[in-house]
């Protein structure tokens, strides 16, 4: 995997329901995984592959691991045609599309959150809360600032440490016009999501994004701090 991963024991992962859910065989390794750590991928209706992220697209599907060397080894192997036992046009961007996908699935849970009243948006909101509570998730602006970002870590880590409890995760591998958007803002910098029901949807949608792209940015002169223990899953902590 090219990516840190973000479950510390896969195995253990659960979907909101509390269910491991059924397994599945990788087409491009071989391996046989919960499906809730892969990606379907089915027929379109033009002949074309398409990564089925939902997973409730019609038709016949196959499956990887959520990871681009799976996917590369797919594509490399002939899976996708032997899985589907058909001929399957193969696009170029295949795994940049699959990535896209998967980028927008973590950014479409991020206002889901907001309009449940499962996460906090602007620094004012999330340092507050991150003194106060427990946070699932945090999230930081790619291109925001060491000093803001640092605040936040240190009293969501001081929480954690009080209460026993793995550090808060953290997701920085989108812009601040990025996370603007999903927020209904023009830019946003910092913000969090709460333990409740939306944490395992995202557990799970970031797990697949991080098969495909760092969490932590490369570009972050802070990033040895945000990568320790930044894991999710059977944390032993509040679901």
């Amino acid at each position: 995997m090219n990516a840190e991963t973000v479950i510390s024991n896969p195995e253990t992962y659960q979907d909101q329901r509390g269910h491991k859910g059924p397994d599945r065989r990788c087409v491009g390794t071989g391996e046989t995984c919960p499906k809730t750590q892969m990606i379907r991928f089915v027929k379109g209706p033009e002949g074309q592959l398409v990564p089925d992220i939902a997973g409730k697209l019609p038709g016949r599907g196959v499956w990887t691991l959520a990871n681009r060397d799976a996917l590369e080894a797919a594509v490399k192997n002939g899976g996708f045609k032997r899985g589907l036992k058909t001929n399957v046009m193969i696009g170029d961007d295949v795994v940049e599309q699959t990535e896209q996908l998967l980028r927008l699935k973590v950014l479409s849970l991020i206002p889901m959150a907001l309009k449940a009243g499962q996460a906090y948006m602007g620094f004012d909101q999330v340092k507050s809360a991150a003194g106060s509570e427990p946070l699932a998730w945090r999230i930081e602006a790619s291109n925001g600032s060491e000093g803001g970002r640092g605040k936040i870590r240190v009293l969501t880590r001081a929480i954690s440490a009080e209460l026993g409890q793995t550090p808060t995760p953290v997701i920085g591998c989108f812009s601040s016009s990025e996370l603007g958007k999903a927020f209904g803002r023009e830019d946003l910098v910092h913000a969090a999501i709460k333990f409740g029901p939306m944490r395992a949807s995202f557990d799970h949608a970031a797990q697949r994004l991080s098969g495909f792209e760092p969490l932590v940015p490369e570009s972050w002169p802070d990033k040895v701090h945000e990568q320790s223990k930044n894991y999710v899953g059977k944390r032993g902590d509040k679901g």
